[in-house]
């Protein structure tokens, strides 16, 4: 049989810490899917790695915004033709400072 790595009290721990309250069935029930994840993770530790260039994204990251171009836009009138409201060329909406 495997070694437990977690141990009950180290759940109860952690539920403190993130304020929650578990049974005790949940208690053994996290306790053992944690020490299964660790399991996968002492796995992972036993390949080498030491040919594996480190990286931080699987991604290449690109900028993918597109340029900026100077193009023609609304004027004002057109800009205000929708607006409920307007005054002396600006949108008015309402007041919500006192």
């Amino acid at each position: 049989m495997k070694e437990q790595k977690i141990s009950r009290e180290d759940v109860i721990n952690v539920a403190k810490l993130a304020r929650l309250r578990f049974s005790e069935e949940e208690i053994e029930a996290f306790r053992g899917q944690l020490n299964t994840i660790l399991g996968y993770v002492a796995q992972l530790e036993e390949l080498d790695t030491s040919d594996v260039e480190p990286t931080f994204h699987l991604l290449e990251h690109r900028n993918v915004v597109r340029a900026d171009e100077v193009k023609p836009s609304l004027s004002q009138e057109e800009a205000l033709q929708n607006a409920p409201e307007a005054d002396k060329g600006h949108f008015v909406v309402p007041k919500i400072i006192e």
